[in-house]
């Protein structure tokens, strides 16, 4: 466990990734996952004791910008190429997430690089992520709803000028699901425009967001 962690920590996606130059030559996430499931280990154990603290572990160096988007990007693939070992077990039922979150980019809004990072560390703490993509309708994200009764929603945008679109998106969604978590998030977005809009939270980076979902989850 300690080992598949460190893989996720620092960016070791398998034995022939180059990168760290000190892990060359060395099993990654991938082999180390695969030995895990092969020896026995639940899958909910490789994910709560080396995934969700690894993840934790690069989400908190990103925000005190200790580490930046490049190795954020790097951990984020190895953690995903150890979930793909993982997901079969998830999908059949054998082990269970935390919940739901659904995130998009707001119409008229094509940046993806926020939105995906948010994912990446949201999938690592242990949750399912429904990603819907850029430009994304107030309707698409109603019918996620639909299909996910209860599921978290975020919603990204990086332009000052889909902004309108974040607020008139979240007006309706609420209007349709009131109950719904809504998040928020991108360059131009703050916890001001968040109360303005009506969301539920509004993160400044990705560990910020796993923090809130945990906590409500908890309460």
């Amino acid at each position: 466990m300690k080992q598949i962690s460190k893989c996720i920590e620092l960016g070791k996606i398998d034995r022939k990734s180059p990168f760290p130059p000190d892990m060359k030559d060395k099993d990654g996430a991938h082999e180390l996952t695969r030995k895990a499931l092969d020896d026995g280990i639940r899958p909910s154990d490789i994910l709560d004791t080396a995934l969700i603290p690894a993840m934790e572990i690069v989400g908190n160096k990103f925000s005190r910008n200790e580490i930046f988007v490049p190795q954020m990007l790097m951990s984020a693939k190895a953690m995903k190429t150890a979930m793909e070992h993982l997901r079969p077990f998830f999908q059949s039922g054998e082990a269970k997430r935390k919940g739901v979150f659904a995130i998009g980019t707001v119409a008229g809004d094509l940046h993806d690089i926020g939105k995906n990072l948010v994912a990446m560390i949201i999938e690592g703490g242990g949750w399912e992520v429904i990603d819907l993509g850029v430009d994304v309708k107030a309707e698409k994200f109603i019918s996620c709803i639909n299909e996910y009764p209860g599921c978290f929603i975020g919603l990204s945008a990086l332009l000052t000028t889909t902004m309108e679109n974040m607020k008139l998106t979240v007006e309706e969604l609420k209007s349709k699901h009131p109950d719904t978590k809504i998040l928020i998030g991108g360059a131009p977005v703050t916890d001001d425009f968040r109360k303005k809009v009506g969301a539920d939270f509004y993160a400044p980076d990705p560990q910020g967001a796993v923090t809130y979902l945990n906590s409500v989850m908890a309460s």
